[in-house]
């Protein structure tokens, strides 16, 4: 697979091709500083091709800043630990095991996403859940995360019935 080779070549040795969206994202954290440039003021969104997708945590860098970015990770996090701590507390295997695995889905698609906008990974073309634009996008991950919801609920324990005659 040619186009695979060519993004880790250029992932590897950036002298090799063209590594306009990754140099363009890093740029968009630079203009944005602390606390960005405000709502609708970056350059980024204009000029990278797939800025609604691929590379939208560098435009909320650019706009929100780096407090908005460390606010964005923590909350993926933050949603992680919670569920990673849901499966913890399961007492059958098979919904700690399947919430252990959605909730390892949820976090590495973000960690791929903001890996590939800060240049620590190679271009994927994978979504930041819940946030870049992206119908099936959006629609996988609900339907994992609402799986996963659904597997870490409190179920009440069976109880005979009473007040019936026997």
């Amino acid at each position: 697979m040619p186009h695979v080779t060519s993004r880790i070549d250029r992932f590897l040795n950036p002298d090799k091709g063209d590594t306009f969206q990754v140099d363009t994202a890093t740029q968009a954290f630079a203009n944005g500083g602390l606390l960005g440039a405000g709502p609708g003021g970056g350059e980024a969104k204009r000029i990278l091709p797939d800025a609604h997708t691929d590379f939208t945590f560098a435009v909320v860098g650019e706009e929100f800043g780096f407090v908005a970015c460390v606010t964005l990770l923590l909350l993926f996090a933050f949603i992680v630990m919670r569920l990673l701590g849901r499966a913890k507390h399961e007492s059958d295997p098979f919904p700690a095991l399947a919430v252990s695995g959605l909730a390892v889905v949820f976090g590495l698609q973000a960690i791929i996403n903001m890996g590939v906008n800060v240049s620590l990974l190679p271009a994927k073309g994978m979504t930041l859940p819940f946030i870049s634009y992206g119908g099936s996008s959006l629609l996988g991950m609900a339907i994992a995360m609402g799986l996963a919801l659904a597997l870490s609920r409190k179920r009440p324990a069976a109880s005979p019935l009473r007040g019936l005659p026997a």
